[in-house]
């Protein structure tokens, strides 16, 4: 993952954080710093379902709509409601047993907030790394490293 990409993440999961409620604002910011398929052609019905229920004001439907368009492998596991928080986890596989689940989990005081912040964090996980195949070699050598002229070999 390219750093600007885990700051961006790391930027929404805060403003997520301290969020009260959705608006389409945050919406558009959320989709324009994370999602990879919206505006792709190919899933152009999608995309209007979700531009729908985002000028509706369907917060909860939007969020579950993106996780559906941009992360088709995740699936919401768990959306429980406790002492005055939703708590929501994402999964790859619900059908394994909790305790053998990489599921992704958590929480915020409004619905939607807690399911978008679950999808940041599930966006964060699955973008691919942008690393080469060959590893990278830091440029500035240090007084330790510098080179050595032997004339004498023998």
């Amino acid at each position: 993952m390219s750093l600007y990409a885990e700051h961006t993440s790391t930027d929404l999961s805060d403003r997520l954080r301290d969020a009260y409620a959705v608006t389409a604002e945050f919406m558009a910011d959320i989709i324009d710093q994370t999602c990879r398929r919206f505006p792709s052609i190919g899933q152009s019905g999608k995309a209007v379902h979700v531009e729908r229920l985002i000028r509706s004001g369907a917060w909860t439907d939007a969020a579950l709509a993106l996780i559906d368009l941009e992360l088709p492998q995740w699936q919401v596991r768990r959306l429980v409601y406790d002492e005055g928080e939703w708590h929501c986890a994402l999964s790859r596989s619900r059908e394994l047993p909790d305790w053998l689940d990489q599921s992704i989990e958590t929480h915020h005081a409004d619905l939607a907030l807690a399911i978008l912040a679950a999808f940041i964090e599930a966006q964060r996980i699955a973008a691919p790394e942008t690393r080469t195949s060959v590893p990278a070699v830091r440029r500035d050598a240090s007084a330790f490293h510098e080179p050595l002229f032997v004339d004498n070999i023998g």
